[in-house]
């Protein structure tokens, strides 16, 4: 990851080796803060697979904080569904 930004609360992240998948869903969390004024993604180019991600937030908060705690809560998000996933694959295997 490497940020650019002039402020703290306005700063763009690179993502290497990332796309779509983390991309949107991490902005779907990031946005769901309420002190982040905006926040989307683009990816430069096709043959590249990098995304540059940016977070503009309200006040004084620094726009790490958003992205680190976006991240946080979608590692939660995925935790949760594949204990599901996990949980439900054991109890129809024990049905059988």
């Amino acid at each position: 990851i490497q940020a650019d930004g002039t402020d703290g609360n306005c700063v763009t992240f690179v993502l290497h080796d990332e796309d779509h998948t983390l991309g949107n869903s991490l902005r779907y969390m990031v946005m769901k803060n309420p002190d982040v004024e905006f926040c989307g993604y683009c990816i430069t180019h096709p043959s590249e697979s990098k995304i540059n991600f940016r977070i503009q937030t309200r006040g004084a908060l620094p726009a790490v904080e958003p992205f680190r705690k976006g991240l946080n809560d979608l590692m939660g998000v995925c935790q949760h569904v594949l204990n599901t996933f996990e949980r439900s694959v054991k109890e129809f295997r024990a049905q059988k």
